[in-house]
């Protein structure tokens, strides 16, 4: 009886940290408060788990060299920090909950289900934050007093939705990433009735983004989804032709917008050049270990070559390359890059044996929604943000789990940049 009742209580574990992670997956884009809970209980669920069953060991990942390197020279970082208390205190916050989510996802995913389930719960919470973006569009405030838009350059333009997300350029990153998922599920579906499905999401998501009126997430998705048609499918291609054309015929306002981006310059345009101007000179000064995890916004008055107000606060560089250089030093932002991009050939690298359609499609969204983010990353850094970061790590575990024996089932040995073993 005894031992039933440990093995009862050892799967009662491992379903706990599963359906932890399935609701922090679910959470992070409608309540990330709650989705660090989540993400904590579940967690803590698999070390007991761990300590009371002697058989269950850490899962190897294919890029933990890159990740603990990461999280080490961040830690680093934080002693050259004009603020070492805040810094620290930002730092275990953030990449604890970033690493967290990397590990527990890499120890409880064990099946294809498992996979599906979760791309459903991130599904059903891009359903509510779509649904109140479309909310807020029709009944919500005027965002023009936000100093989101240059009212001079822009004067007609006096909304842009951010649904739970904290400002417009983070929500339609966010719909990058989904659109991109999305959207590979198109390309492999087989059935016309559900590619229907799936043509009628991206055009509520597309309609969706363009609602935000981010030039920088609206032209990295034009991006992605032309490089694909050209590469892979010219249909694609005219399609995605065909459908920013309708929205952009629908919305001169947008039309403007992003043309702005080679006609005119304008105040935000001109604000990131000289952010970058500045954040170069940073990265000059403090290459080795950077100005300290989270200091950008102590740091950048002293390089302030633009604004000249000390009562403006810059949080990041708006360049995802070059706030990561800045803060942590160029050796932790190489090792920051090289989990990004590791993760992205990894997404993109075929499975040797035959695969079922979802795992092949979910590797190449996660392979698109990564390209996605690398171009975003050009003009801003939507990584900033709690939750999109914690959105980041868990599809990179998703990708990393994937191509496992476990997942795949059967004899089988996939390419990667470093072993992925499971020791039992």
């Amino acid at each position: 009886m005894n031992v039933f009742r440990r093995k009862r209580c050892l799967l009662t574990l491992e379903r706990w940290s599963f359906y932890a992670l399935l609701a922090e997956a679910f959470c992070i884009a409608v309540w990330p408060a709650a989705a660090i809970v989540c993400l904590l209980a579940g967690f803590a669920g698999w070390l007991l788990r761990m300590k009371l069953d002697s058989g269950v060991h850490f899962r190897r990942g294919p890029l933990d060299i890159p990740v603990l390197l990461f999280a080490g020279l961040g830690a680093v970082s934080v002693t050259v920090s004009p603020d070492p208390a805040f810094s620290f205190y930002n730092y275990y916050n953030l990449v604890g909950v970033y690493v967290l989510t990397y590990f527990l996802a890499i120890q409880t995913i064990t099946k294809e289900e498992q996979l599906k389930q979760l791309l459903l719960a991130m599904a059903a919470a891009a359903l509510c934050t779509v649904l109140y973006g479309f909310w807020q569009f029709a009944f919500g405030i005027d965002t023009s007093a936000m100093k989101w838009v240059d009212g001079d350059a822009f004067p007609e333009l006096k909304k842009r939705i951010f649904s739970t997300w904290e400002n417009p350029n983070i929500f339609a990153g966010y719909l990058d990433e989904v659109i991109c998922m999305v959207f590979a599920f198109f390309v492999i579906e087989k059935s016309v009735r559900r590619r229907f499905l799936y043509g009628g999401m991206i055009l509520v998501l597309a309609v969706c983004l363009a609602m935000t009126y981010a030039r920088g997430a609206c032209l990295s998705l034009a991006v992605v989804l032309l490089g694909y048609g050209i590469l892979k499918d010219r249909r694609v291609l005219l399609g995605c032709l065909g459908l920013g054309a309708v929205i952009l015929l629908l919305d001169p306002a947008l039309t403007e917008r992003l043309l702005s981006v080679f006609t005119k310059m304008d105040t935000s345009s001109e604000m990131r050049l000289a952010l970058w101007e500045s954040t170069i000179a940073m990265i000059l000064d403090h290459p080795l270990l950077g100005i300290g995890w989270g200091a950008y916004w102590m740091v950048y008055p002293e390089y302030d070559f633009y604004i000249n107000d000390i009562t403006v606060r810059i949080v990041h560089a708006h360049n995802m390359y070059l706030n990561y250089a800045a803060e942590i030093g160029i050796p932790g932002a190489v090792a920051y890059l090289w989990y990004f991009f590791g993760t992205m050939r990894l997404a993109f690298l075929p499975l040797r044996q035959a695969s079922s359609p979802f795992l092949q499609a979910l590797r190449l969204g996660i392979g698109l929604a990564l390209v996605s983010v690398a171009l975003g990353g050009l003009t801003d850094d939507v990584l900033f943000n709690i939750p999109t970061s914690m959105l980041l790590w868990l599809l990179c575990a998703m990708a990393a789990v994937s191509g496992r024996d476990d997942i795949l089932g059967g004899d089988y040995c996939e390419r990667t940049a470093g072993d992925f073993k499971s020791h039992h």
